[in-house]
């Protein structure tokens, strides 16, 4: 059910469903009695790596609908990747409290963003453009580490800088897609690696990535990407941003309690 939810809104709002998928997996975590020095670092890693098979089939989807600009993916991905390198290790380093505030705090920026963020960027829009190679690998960098301490595609941050450098709304939730992939594969890659120096981790884990949740939720979320990515080009999504807001706020409220 929870696959089904987060490869929905990923391809509909072009979100990878970290922001949901986090608290989701931490709370389920916890219910299993996972050690909570473990559970965000757990959710994140697992987080990463679901994203992939949605990210892959919501890209795929909006490839073929004409939506991607494949220009700007080849410029940011060599920031990203060293971005969400150094996150994952950054992350490693981090405690449980620190984990828990950030995506707290992210959380709240995610929400606000999606309810006022768009509407500003069209009120001061102007003239800008996407900026040049220097400017897109850096801009991929900080997005690639912020990604990784909050578990997500990084979908929110790049919607939000290509509709402020005047890219249209369906282009950017396709090419945010597509951004995804090598966040997602990166983030993996780097929490696998970092999970391994620790021993004290739940049976089925490799390294921070818990394998029961990761093949339950990623096969159910590459099944449904495609319809909520046709759907983001027929159907306005106001009144479901909107539910969204309410949905990730009282998760995130959820989490800091119980994590």
């Amino acid at each position: 059910m929870a696959g089904c939810f987060v490869g929905f809104f990923a391809g509909l709002l072009g979100i990878g469903g970290g922001a949901v998928m986090v608290p989701i997996l931490s709370l389920t975590f916890v219910a299993r009695g996972f050690s909570t020095d473990h559970v965000i670092h757990m959710a994140l890693a697992t987080s990463m790596a679901t994203i992939l098979p949605g990210a892959f089939a919501s890209a795929r989807t909006h490839h073929q609908l004409g939506a991607v600009n494949w220009q700007v993916v080849k410029q940011m991905t060599p920031g990203i990747l060293l971005g969400t390198l150094a996150g994952t290790i950054f992350a490693y380093f981090a405690n449980t409290a620190f984990l828990k505030s950030f995506f707290v705090a992210f959380i709240c920026f995610l929400a606000f963003q999606m309810a006022f963020g768009v509407k500003i960027a069209t009120h001061f829009q102007g003239g800008r453009t996407l900026p040049g190679w220097l400017g897109m690998a850096v801009f991929g960098g900080v997005m690639g580490f912020v990604s990784a301490l909050a578990g997500i595609g990084g979908a929110v941050l790049s919607i939000l800088f290509l509709t402020w450098c005047n890219v249209r709304m369906h282009e950017a939730i396709g090419t945010a897609a597509a951004i995804g992939l090598p966040i997602a594969l990166m983030g993996t890659v780097g929490f696998v690696a970092t999970g391994l120096t620790d021993h004290a981790l739940p049976q089925w884990s490799v390294g921070y990535v818990y394998l029961p949740a990761f093949f339950g939720i990623a096969i159910t979320s590459f099944i449904v990407a495609p319809y909520g990515a046709r759907l983001a080009h027929r159907l306005p999504v106001d009144t479901l941003k909107k539910i969204f807001i309410v949905f990730l706020i009282g998760l995130a409220i959820k989490m800091a309690v119980s994590v």
